[in-house]
């Protein structure tokens, strides 16, 4: 399985290749006032408003430092009833795509965070995926991804 491969802090993780659609630099974001410590802001993608999640600030850290190796990854996140939406995630040293025997892969045996998957280890240390469908916590889902109604301004149950 090829994955895509970064940090958070000194610990490496990797994100499904097949999830990710691009690979952006890093981009001046929009700030959202009195949003969640892990949403960064808003990135402008061919003129849609796009959230951007801090995968630090997610896991309970600091922000993600904006240095050379900062990127933005572009995914078509599914909400659990299987609406898409496109999600910018900022991952700090993002090193590129790596293969992972599918077949080393091993439960963590640690449930404290619902998005962190399988474990694998290489000559480097231990990778931990990411489980894209499981990173945003209902609250923070039903926050970024609201029904376009609402989203456009509409009170509920009146006609749009």
């Amino acid at each position: 399985m090829k994955v895509l491969v970064f940090h958070i802090g000194a610990d490496r993780y990797g994100l499904p290749l097949a999830a990710v659609q691009r690979v952006l630099p890093l981009l001046e974001l929009k700030a959202l006032p009195l949003a969640p410590d892990a949403v960064a802001g808003l990135m402008n993608l061919h003129g849609a408003s796009v959230p951007v999640i801090d995968l630090c600030r997610i896991s309970g850290g600091a922000p993600a430092p904006q240095q050379v190796d900062t990127r933005i990854l572009l995914v078509d996140y599914r909400t659990p009833q299987g609406e898409p939406h496109a999600l910018g995630l900022l991952a700090e040293k993002v090193q590129g795509v790596q293969d992972v025997d599918a077949a080393a892969l091993a439960a963590s045996g640690v449930s404290a965070a619902p998005f962190l998957g399988a474990v694998a280890g290489d000559a480097a240390g231990i990778i931990q995926l990411v489980r894209l469908e499981e990173l945003l916590p209902p609250a923070l889902r039903a926050q970024l991804f609201q029904p376009a109604a609402q989203a456009q301004g509409v009170p509920k149950g009146e006609p749009s």
